[in-house]
């Protein structure tokens, strides 16, 4: 696996990363025993780079993390996040982030976390508060490194004011392109980037389906905008278009989309979930995979501002 650095003087972690969200939230129930097999061939294929999240079944996910990891901690970056309260709020008030601190250490079963995200930006901490509450625990050695999480550029110049940001992590993918706005930013930063949901939540795989044939406590059912009548039959579409391309490669839909991101710059990383070992080795696949220029303008053909509906029922985030 080849590997990329996260940011100017951020670690270095393979090319892919691994996001674990699907085990323990937002589609449907899985399979624990399988998932830790699966996280443990993650780690054979080359994987370096594993991320969760307090957020991610209130600290089940970081102990299910903890506990697939523990024979090769050292070998990997673990990255997690604060920022959320019980009621569906935010919450980065100094004295709730140092909480979630101590409970992620335990959860994971580790005397430092690697990466240390604020999960969503909140509006009633100044962003200066969160960043001097991240620097002490760099100072006390109980964090390596600081992220930030769908921010926006303000928010980012006056946090790294205070503790450099080491990575901004939202999603991106052929489907949703409006972070590029804040790719200025971070590169004159030195700020590394980690693409989320690099597959559009699985609509970018090849083999989706109508919202309504979702499980009820998947995400896809009624929550995003893709899936439902209208957006859906366009994505689909272009997933197909999508389709002749990769298979004039050799290639899939998914290898097709993390090479898309891949080629974006040297300092992104895409963090594909999955509980499939199959998909595991499908995604990874997407790092051999070498897009040329007319590939790349012809998926921005298919897709020139990325997928049709927006990604959360709300519409998309604002960013400061």
């Amino acid at each position: 696996m080849m590997k990329r650095r996260l940011g100017r003087n951020g670690p270095e972690v393979s090319a892919i990363g691994y996001g674990a969200m699907g085990f323990h939230m937002a589609y449907g129930s899985a399979d624990e025993q399988d998932g830790l097999k699966t996280i443990h061939y993650a780690h054979d294929l080359g994987l370096t780079f594993f991320d969760t999240a307090e957020y991610y079944g209130w600290g089940e996910n970081e102990k299910f993390i903890g506990r697939a990891v523990k024979g090769f901690r050292h070998d990997i970056v673990i990255a997690t996040k604060f920022g959320f309260s019980r009621e569906m709020g935010t919450d980065s008030r100094p004295g709730h982030v140092r909480e979630v601190a101590e409970n992620s250490l335990r959860n994971l079963g580790v005397d430092q976390i690697d990466i240390f995200y604020q999960h969503r930006v909140d509006p009633n901490v100044p962003i200066e508060d969160v960043a001097g509450t991240v620097k002490d625990l760099i100072n006390e050695g109980k964090v390596k490194y600081f992220g930030l999480s769908e921010a926006g550029p303000q928010t980012i110049r006056k946090a790294h004011a205070v503790q450099p940001v080491t990575v901004l992590q939202t999603e991106y993918s052929i489907f949703e392109r409006d972070v590029e706005e804040l790719f200025p930013t971070i590169r004159e930063l030195g700020i590394g980037f980690v693409a989320y949901s690099p597959l559009g939540r699985g609509f970018l795989t090849g083999s989706v389906k109508p919202a309504s044939e979702y499980a009820a406590d998947d995400m896809r059912n009624r929550h995003d905008p893709r899936w439902q009548p209208g957006n859906y039959e366009k994505n689909a579409e272009a997933v197909r278009q999508l389709g002749v391309l990769a298979g004039s490669k050799g290639a899939t839909v998914a290898q097709v989309a993390i090479a898309w991101i891949l080629a974006q710059g040297d300092d992104l990383v895409p963090i594909p979930g999955t509980r499939n070992r199959n998909r595991l080795e499908e995604n990874l696949g997407g790092a051999q995979l070498v897009l040329t220029q007319h590939d790349l303008a012809r998926i921005k053909e298919i897709l020139p501002n990325g997928s049709f509906g927006d990604r959360y029922m709300r519409g998309a985030p604002k960013w400061v």
